[in-house]
């Protein structure tokens, strides 16, 4: 609205038009990113999950029933995995049924608390490999929203007083509405943006350049531009990136819980021979 109401007093309407295409198109690409960075591994887990839980429910009492017949006792690994069988057996759908709980109020208290939401935002950027995604998405966002602005005539303060509730992170829209405060108490932008600690150092030299030389629009645009194309090359280089990790975790769980059945086996095949 602020856009729009700018471009009309200016006479530039088509062009604040422009800028807000280019934008929405940008947001929307960055978007895509973030959720295409979080589908990955949010799917290998929960297909690790739903085959331990069919092994250990499904596969792994019958073992159990072939295991009584031998009458000796068991490796403790193997034991271990049958108590665990159990205990899954009893627990399983209770256990399911309180995370889709904790799911469900973690949703509401989202949407009712500010402090579960910065809690929730500032745990979500300490997450190994996805963190520094969402907090690169979160800074290309800041910039650019704030770019836009500035470009179409509007005034910095009113510019970064928008863009505190359009970052889409808790923790960076609190930072950003600190930068208004100290920006409007009259002092330098990445002055204010180095007193939060929450932006890098290569973004806070650009804003100084850009700030100095009257280029702000054009400095935070670049800033943009690289965080978009790392955030971009790390997804696209995210299934490289865990590819060990979840190589080494479906061996663990998967082929620990394997190996624990047919310990037995092995050990009855060596009495035998």
């Amino acid at each position: 609205t602020d856009l729009i109401a700018t471009g009309e007093q200016s006479g530039n309407l088509s062009q604040v038009f422009e800028r807000l295409a280019t934008y929405r198109e940008k947001s929307e690409q960055l978007r895509a990113k973030v959720i295409k960075a979080l589908i990955y591994p949010a799917m290998v887990v929960l297909v690790a999950l739903g085959v331990s839980y069919l092994m250990l429910t499904r596969v792994i009492p019958e073992f159990e029933k072939m295991f009584t017949g031998f009458g000796a006792d068991l490796p403790a690994f193997t034991q271990m995995v049958l108590n665990l069988s159990a205990w899954t057996q009893n627990w399983g759908p209770f256990i399911g049924l309180s995370f889709v709980s904790l799911l469900i109020s973690g949703k509401i208290m989202s949407q009712r608390s500010d402090s579960f939401r910065l809690l929730a935002a500032r745990s979500s950027l300490r997450v190994p490999i996805l963190g520094p995604v969402l907090s690169k998405a979160a800074i290309a966002k800041f910039s650019r929203t704030l770019a836009t602005s500035f470009s179409a005539g509007i005034p910095i303060l009113t510019a970064l007083k928008t863009t505190s509730k359009t970052s889409g992170n808790m923790h960076y829209q609190l930072a950003i509405e600190e930068v208004y405060r100290d920006t409007a108490a009259g002092m330098p932008m990445y002055i204010a943006m180095r007193s939060c600690h929450v932006f890098p150092e290569l973004v806070l030299q650009m804003v100084m350049i850009g700030e100095e030389s009257g280029r702000l629009d054009d400095m935070l645009n670049k800033i943009a531009a690289i965080y978009e194309f790392e955030v971009d090359n790390t997804v696209d280089n995210l299934s490289k990136i865990l590819e060990p990790l979840i190589i080494v975790f479906l061996g663990v769980v998967v082929g620990g819980l394997v190996t624990a059945m047919y310990l037995p086996i092995f050990n009855l095949m060596s009495v035998l021979g």
